[in-house]
């Protein structure tokens, strides 16, 4: 799944505080959407492992969302959200692909790592490939309850997110060729900072 889809997953989380806690609504779907995003830092070492945790992530959410139930603050709620988001991206990374570069091929068979059991989960592939058309339509599901029920910046924050990730969607595959014929090209020395992925037709 995209990255954006992730983020406006994070975001939607923080639709019910609307009704459950109004003033830390905007602050929760920011730190929501902020969580969403987190994982996916690790795209250039470690992609989908370092900071990647669909099992320990998501106990520790829920642990962090009793905490702002019992103790609601603006930092308990922050945190608790930021959480929630990153554990959503951990966890539905298992229904998209694999990793590689052009994951409409379906060649591989690493989705997400579970620390917990020490092994890589393969992909389900509901959505094919990030930037799918099916994973657009998701994104724009997700991002139409932050469009219709919050105000101002989180949801011109969310329409600014989907229409990148609509633009993304659009390229994704002329993206992924300029990427196979570009990263082989650099200096040779860099090639070890760089995913594996993107020398797979070079082998």
């Amino acid at each position: 799944m995209m990255a954006i889809t992730h983020a406006i997953a994070g975001a939607a989380a923080a639709v019910p505080l609307l009704v459950l806690a109004p003033e830390f609504a905007v602050v929760g779907a920011l730190a929501g959407l902020i969580g969403g995003l987190f994982p996916d830092l690790d795209l250039y070492t470690g992609h989908r492992k370092l900071l990647h945790y669909p099992v320990y992530g998501s106990a520790v959410a829920i642990l962090a969302a009793a905490v702002a139930a019992a103790w609601t603050t603006t930092v308990t709620v922050a945190i608790a959200m930021f959480l929630i988001g990153a554990a959503l991206h951990a966890v539905s990374d298992v229904i998209g692909a694999g990793l590689e570069l052009e994951p409409w091929e379906g060649n591989s068979d690493r989705a997400v790592y579970d620390h917990y059991h020490d092994k890589w989960l393969e992909p389900k592939r509901l959505i094919r490939y990030d930037g799918a058309p099916e994973d657009a339509a998701l994104a724009g599901g997700l991002a139409s309850g932050p469009l219709l029920l919050f105000d101002g910046p989180i949801s011109l924050l969310v329409l600014g997110l989907l229409v990148v990730g609509v633009i993304y969607a659009t390229l994704r595959k002329p993206l992924a060729k300029a990427a196979g014929w570009l990263f082989p090209q650099l200096p040779k020395e860099l090639h070890s900072y760089l995913p594996d992925r993107y020398f797979e037709n070079t082998n």
